[in-house]
């Protein structure tokens, strides 16, 4: 993979040693905006972990093995799509806060929705995010050769995305995010369910 393509949103601390990029992740960050209120409004989206990405015009498929290094509630290493703090799709491999390792996907228009995949018994699996027009389809993987669906959506976007990888730690001290083997396919494919 080259990424000479690629660039920052909240850049941090991170090493490339050939296929696999490790991200740290800073303490007390994350993209979301919660769908629960507070004292009756809406809180204004957090936006402040640290996003390393190209810009991809129509249709793609990206994919990567992540290993989190769990350690505080949502610790997560993530796929993200992204056109602006109030559109965007995350795909994360997750501690959650019923003390399991999920498949978490998060689609935000303007509001995020919050959803718990599987639960993972490894410390690291393979993500995947497609996108055929304005549909989109997360999955994921425990060998990077079959995949599961998590979920198929549609998300009206621009042309032009930010595709690639995210670090978090929204309740604890941070730590580092492990990315491996990392792909960005400009294709379409035929089937969103089963992602390929």
């Amino acid at each position: 993979m080259n990424y000479d393509s690629f660039k920052w949103i909240n850049k941090s601390e991170h090493t490339i040693d050939g296929d696999k990029i490790t991200i740290q992740a800073p303490t007390i960050t994350d993209y979301f905006n919660s769908p629960v209120p507070e004292n009756g409004k809406f809180n204004e989206p957090v936006v402040n972990a640290p996003f390393f990405y190209t810009e991809i015009e129509g249709d793609f498929v990206i994919k990567v093995k992540v290993k989190p290094n769990f350690e505080s509630n949502f610790d997560a290493a993530c796929i993200m799509v992204i056109q602006d703090d109030y559109t965007w799709i995350k795909a994360a491999f997750e501690k959650t806060d019923f003390a399991t390792a999920a498949v978490v996907s998060v689609v935000t228009d303007k509001i995020s929705d919050d959803a718990n995949g599987c639960n993972i018994n490894g410390d690291s699996v393979w993500l995947q995010v497609a996108r055929v027009g304005e549909n989109f389809a997360i999955h994921y993987s425990l060998d990077g050769e079959t995949y599961e669906m998590v979920r198929v959506f549609y998300l009206k976007t621009d042309k032009v995305l930010k595709v690639g990888i995210e670090a978090q730690s929204p309740t604890g001290k941070g730590g580092p995010r492990e990315f491996s083997g990392l792909s960005i396919e400009r294709k379409t494919i035929k089937n969103l369910r089963a992602g390929a």
